[in-house]
């Protein structure tokens, strides 16, 4: 009779389990829904969301730019990729001269 009752223990503690997944995949769907996520990003306006971040309104003018004047976006682009060129470049010379100073304080 113990090997029964261990059995069925066990199926009650599956039946939980199955119970609690059930529950949690019923509350991932509602947080799928259109509706659901139409009213979350309504809500969302609120201080802390990622609406409200600094960032992301760059990057919603950048879109704006990119849609309304493609060829000034091409003009910065290469422009910023000169200047991160001329960045990289004295990057480089400054840790080339970090390590030229530290090998002579070495033999000082």
């Amino acid at each position: 009779m113990n090997r029964m009752q261990e059995l069925e223990a066990r199926r009650r503690a599956l039946l939980a389990r199955i119970d609690e997944q059930r529950a949690e995949i019923v509350y991932r769907f509602e947080q799928i829904r259109p509706a659901t996520q139409v009213a979350n990003w309504a809500g969302g306006a609120a201080s802390g969301s990622p609406a409200s971040h600094p960032l992301a309104w760059l990057a919603g003018l950048a879109g704006l730019v990119v849609m309304l004047r493609p060829r000034k976006l091409l003009s910065w682009v290469t422009f910023a990729s000169g200047v991160l060129s001329l960045v990289s470049r004295a990057g480089t010379i400054l840790r080339l001269l970090a390590t030229l100073r530290a090998l002579r304080a070495g033999f000082r």
